[in-house]
This record gives C-alpha cells, structure tokens and sequence, in this order.
C-alpha cells in the first residue's frame, strides 16, 4: 500500500509524475473538475454574497469515489493540479469532496514536470490559495450571471441556442466592427515608380522618393506623368549613400498569446488545436525507454521569464552547436515591467537536450511540428541578435529623386536557428531573402535602364484571423492565456461568425445578438470594461480586491439592465432567405436557412416536406472522371474543405486538391491548384509535372 496519494487532471500526467516519486506516491486522475455549476439552473444565490452552488459532475461519480476510497488509505494526500487559477480551483473542490483540510499543505504546484522540478515541489508543498480559487470563482460567477440571464432572453426574443458572454461579445463586436470598417472603406488610387540602375554592370533596384527635396504623393497618372517629364537624362548622380551596421535582435520565449499566433502563421494551427497539443507535451508523451517525458513547461502563461537553470543549458548547448559568438547577453528584458500574473515562465522545452529530430518517431506529426516551434523559438531566444550590413543611397537628377536601400546578414546569430513569422507568412523558417545593392559611393553615376509606373488602391483593413484576433484580445486586455481558444470556439459554435480563406466575417444572427446586446447591455460588449474587469479578477487572484465586492457591483447594474431589456426588447425574426429554386420533392420554393453547421438549403413547405441540401460552391470544373458532372466545393466533417463531383454517389470523384479546366501536356491527366507558403502551384496527380504560379 502506497503511503500517499498525489492527485493530478489526466491519466498521462499521473503516468509522467508516477515516474519520478517512487513506490511510496500513488498517483491518480480526477479527470479535470469533479464539482460544477449545474447546467439546469442559474446555481448562484444572488440574496446571499451570490454564493455559487456547486454539485458533482455528471459521470464523475466513480472517479471521485475511487479517489475517496485511495484517500482514506493514504497517510497524506497531494493535489497537484496546474498551477494557475483554474488548477487551483480543481484542487479546493478535490479538498472539499475528499474532507481535506484546505488549510493543510496539501498543495504541489510546478510549472515543469522534470525530475527536479517535482522533487523540488514536494519539498515544499502549501495550502490552498484561496485568492487564486476566489479569482477563478468570481469569472465563474459573472460569466453564469451574464450567460444565464441573458441566454434565454436572446432564446425568447431571437431564436433557441443562442447565449451571450462578457468575453465572448466583445470578442464578436470586434469582428463585426472590422467588417463595418471594411464595407465603410473608400479605396484611393495612388501610384508608385520604380525603376532599374546600373553602376559597373550591376543592376539594382529603387523607388520614387521625393521631388525637389520635398515628399510628392503620386494620386494620379497625371501626377506621374508630371515627375516623369523632369527627368531629361537616364543618367542619375549617387547622394546621401549612408552604411551601417543595423542589429536584429531575437524575439522572447513564447507565451500562450503569442504561440497560438504563431502555430496559426507557421502551421495553420487553429488556437483550439494549439492547445490541446500543447497540454499533451506538457503532461508527458512515451519516450520509448525514457518512459512518460513532459517535454515543455506550463503552457498557459503570460510571462516570458526563463529560470537560470535553463538558461545555463541553453548557453552550453549554443557553445556546442554554434560557438561562443552565437551566444546571447545574460540579461533578459522581461515582456512588461508589471504584470500581475507572472508565476510561471515562458513556454519552453524542458530540456533543450531534447531535441526535435530525437523525438521525431515518438511524437505525432502534430505534436513534432509544434515542439519543433516550441524548441526552435527558445533556443533563438538565447542567442546573440544577427548582425545586418545596411545601405540606403539617394539617386537624383534636375530634382527628381528616387532612393535604393538593400541589405545583407553579416552575422545570422539567431536567424541561424528561427525568425518569427510575419502575418502574411513571408519570413520563413532560416535566414530571410536578402536584397543586395553595389559597392555604391557618393558621386558615382548610375544608368537608369527602365521605369515602372504602377497604380494602387488603398486596401480595407483586412478581417481578423484567429492569429491577429488573438493579438487583438491581448493588446486591449480582453481575455487571459486560458480564455483565447475556448472565446473563439464559442462564437463559432454559435453561428455568431463564419470562416472565409480563414478569417472571420460575422454573420446575419451574429449582427442581430450584438446589435440586442449594445443597446440593452452597454457595458458586456464596452471593451474598456470588459478589460477593466479582468484586472479586477487579477487584483482577487492577489489579494487586492474582494470577490464578492467585485461581483457586487456589476451585478447591481446588470440587474437593472436586465429588467428593462425583460420589457423593452422587441421580438426579432430572422427570416429566411428565398433561394431561387424549387424543391424538387414538394415544388415548393427552396430557402437559405441558419443551422448549427452554417447556412443550408431547406424546403420552405417544411414540416410537410423535410427536404434539405448542403450550399454547394461550384468551381466551374467538369468532373474529369464521368464528365458530366461539376466540381463543387464540399466540407469534411472536421470542416476541411474538398472537391468533388456534384453528381455523388453516381460519381465519386473527391480531390482534397481544387481541380482546374486544363489536361497536364505531360500526361494528359487533369491538374489541381495546390496552396503553398509561397503562393500556388499547379501540379498533375498522376505525374510529375509542375509549374510555380504567382
């Protein structure tokens, strides 16, 4: 019989501890919560402190009777759920239902989980932190007051399924304000020249700078006209030629903010997915002989704090594999210089010596390409910036100047190992393509060969991915490292925004629940509100503030709020859409309507005919298997999209790959259009013919 018990969330975290404390500690799962609010009721006493009542969870029943029955055999019982509010408060509802003394030091927390890491932490063990459960009980307590009160106001009103949260909403009026924006926007023509010098047989390119020593906007084709009327002569004198020496410095470890974005960017990774994995390489992952190996640190963390221990190891292993010079300075700037939730470290790999190809054939592909990111980006974090030769040079003629600037890596430092991601997703993985200039000089004389005037619009800010959505949330303060993934998810699932080449574009009923919400609750969706609140609960989670207080007084004015939208909101229908044809069942016309899954085609004659289709997006293709048929744009039921002939089951043509109207000259196959990091290519999947397409 083991002399103690030590109770974590998951079976492979319980596996990966068990490993390190010996035959004394048996460890067990709860399998995250065991009590809850219950889902039938508001389950708050709002009369007295607003007091939550919490019951078991559904099915949890065995788990927390088998821990019961380990409980009364131990000499002593550890609760080591995460540490972070939501593991805090996993562990005070584990002491309430197992009669342990939450003032006890009954309370292991680690940000790793290494052999060090967890011996260290039961040395040391500590009673409950009822700041950190007070700070996650308050959010439990306003999201249930907000989503219980005015959910089944938006049923009655609106239509059934709907619900409305503090994070959530404003989350939504940030998308539907960005489409406001978008359709608001009045694109203007503007029009750049560049052109092409050459000094000593060396062509290089510039751009139209300045006329006359002034900066000229170029609106019209007039305007250039205009510039291109000075220039009486292809010769242009070199001025103003200025080199220097420019470092690049490498970016911080991760935090959950920033990975996220960054596994969208770099592996189309949804925040969801990123997380999930994540918790998994956390938790520990089979290692072969190794067994059970947590290979990275906590990973729901604001904070970009790296302990000694692990700078040590990341320094020896740059000397290793890079030499001294690739080594970076001891001193870290940390990301802010207060931040009230700075308990654990950036997210980084447990052992740098772990390295990404060595785990290759233990890991799945996902879980491999994320702890590659993961590794990659500490490893760079550590190192020495890169070292950039700069030249920026002014060629001028009767007043007309254009500017050349180019650049080239002297020293890659930690370019050598990763550079971050750009939104569009240009820098790549190495070294970023550098743009070269001659060996120019002051005075020299440079040819210009050719001109290319070019006319642009102003674009439309562009809609928000879930990668700069997420960047959004954190630069105003809306939400915390747990909250991003669970915010997005939820405003999918409830129809309120659709995806589109992956970025959000708000729907119909997403417009009408905000548009409800805006006028009868102001503060829910006020974004300095919003991000006011959350530095209230982080105050609760530190001692500042009073839970009950906090609650208090939003409570007070919600209530009155939602006593005037009772009477005054109207009924809202959201009719449906006529499509255009009829259904061929019934005769009756065919109408869009909003489902669980999206829009779909339904019998308007329903519920005497219950005729429904998918929205097929045709391509415009013919089947290239039966030839009759079109390529039509279909879902997966993971909502990957695929192509496939639109006269299925007679056909059953599916391509994951967009067919195109062209035969491959190699073969006489169909090609498809494949979605590269670099742009499309067109290939045969019969064949090896390619072609690169811009």
């Amino acid at each position: 019989m083991s002399d103690y018990l030590v109770i974590v969330e998951s079976p492979a975290k319980a596996k990966t501890i068990k490993r390190y404390l010996g035959p004394k500690y048996q460890v067990k799962a709860s399998m995250g919560h065991v009590r809850d609010l219950p889902k039938s009721q508001m389950g708050i006493d709002v009369t007295h402190d607003y007091q939550p009542r919490y019951i078991t969870i559904r099915g949890k029943g065995p788990v927390l009777k088998d821990l019961k029955s380990a409980a009364k055999k131990a000499k002593k019982v550890y609760l080591a759920a995460d540490p972070d509010r939501e593991g805090e408060a996993i562990a005070w509802h584990l002491a309430h239902s197992l009669d342990i003394d939450d003032h006890s030091a009954c309370r292991v927390v680690f940000n790793e989980i290494t052999k060090p890491a967890i011996k260290d932490a039961f040395k040391s063990p500590r009673k409950i932190n009822m700041d950190l459960v007070d700070a996650q009980q308050a959010r439990r307590v306003l999201d249930r007051l907000v989503g219980y009160n005015i959910s089944p106001l938006l049923w009655k009103k609106v239509k059934k399924g709907l619900s409305a949260g503090r994070v959530q909403s404003v989350a939504l009026r940030m998308i539907i304000e960005r489409e406001e924006e978008i359709k608001a926007f009045q694109p203007e023509e503007y029009w750049t020249i560049s052109a092409v010098f050459t000094v000593d047989s060396e062509s290089f390119e510039a751009e139209f700078h300045s006329l006359d020593g002034k900066k000229v906007s170029l609106k019209t084709k007039d305007d250039v006209t205009a510039i291109q009327s000075r220039i009486d002569s292809n010769r242009f004198t070199i001025e103003n030629v200025q080199k220097k020496e420019r470092l690049r410095y490498p970016v911080a470890p991760f935090i959950t903010s920033s990975l996220q974005q960054e596994a969208a960017r770099k592996l189309n990774f949804r925040a969801r997915k990123t997380m999930m994995i994540a918790q998994q390489l956390y938790e520990g992952v089979e290692l072969g002989k190794q067994g059970n190996t947590g290979l990275i640190t906590y990973m729901r963390t604001d904070s970009t704090r790296i302990s000694d221990v692990a700078k040590a190891e990341a320094k020896a292993f740059i000397t290793d594999h890079y030499g001294t010079d690739y080594i970076g300075s001891t001193q870290q700037k940390p990301k802010k210089s207060e931040k009230i939730q700075d308990a654990h470290e950036g997210i980084r790999p447990t052992s740098v010596l772990h390295l990404p190809a060595d785990l290759k054939a233990f890991l799945s592909r996902d879980q491999y390409k994320l702890y590659k990111l993961i590794w990659e980006r500490f490893i760079a974090s550590q190192m020495a910036p890169a070292v950039l030769d700069t030249i920026r040079a002014d060629l001028s003629q009767n007043g007309v100047r254009f500017r050349a600037t180019g650049s080239k890596v002297k020293f890659p430092g930690f370019m050598k190992v990763y550079i971050e991601e750009t939104e569009e997703g240009k820098a790549g993985s190495k070294v970023k393509s550098e743009k070269y200039l001659p060996d120019l000089q002051d005075g020299m004389a440079a040819i210009k060969e050719k001109e290319d005037p070019k006319q642009h619009f102003t674009q439309p800010p562009p809609r928000f991915t879930e990668a700069s959505l997420v960047r959004a949330m954190e630069e105003i303060g809306i939400g915390r490292p747990s909250t991003y993934a669970p915010t997005i998810d939820t405003i999918q699932r409830r129809n309120y925004v659709s995806m589109d080449a992956k970025r959000f574009v708000p729907t119909e009923l997403g417009e009408v629940v905000l548009k409800l919400i805006v006028e009868f609750f102001p503060e829910i969706i006020n974004i300095d509100f919003t991000a006011q609140m959350e530095t209230s609960l982080d105050e609760i989670g530190v001692g500042q503030k009073d839970w009950i207080s906090v609650v208090d007084t939003f409570y007070k004015e919600f209530e009155k709020r939602l006593s005037t939208a009772e009477k005054e909101m109207q009924s809202i229908t959201i009719k449906d859409e006529p499509a255009g044809i009829t259904c061929e069942k019934c005769g009756h016309e065919m109408v869009y309507k909003m489902g669980r899954y999206g829009k779909f085609l339904a019998c308007s004659n329903f519920p005497e005919c219950r005729n429904t289709k998918a929205i097929l997006k045709t391509t415009g293709v013919t089947c290239p298997k039966c030839g009759k048929g079109q390529i039509v744009e279909r879902r997966s039921k993971k909502n990957r999209i695929f192509y496939g002939c639109d006269q299925y089951p007679t056909c059953d043509f599916v391509s994951w790959d967009k067919p195109i109207q062209r035969q491959c000259p190699k073969c006489g196959s169909y090609l498809v259009e494949k979605k590269t990091k670099n742009g499309k290519t067109v290939e045969c999947p019969k064949c090896d013919y390619k072609e690169e397409t811009n």
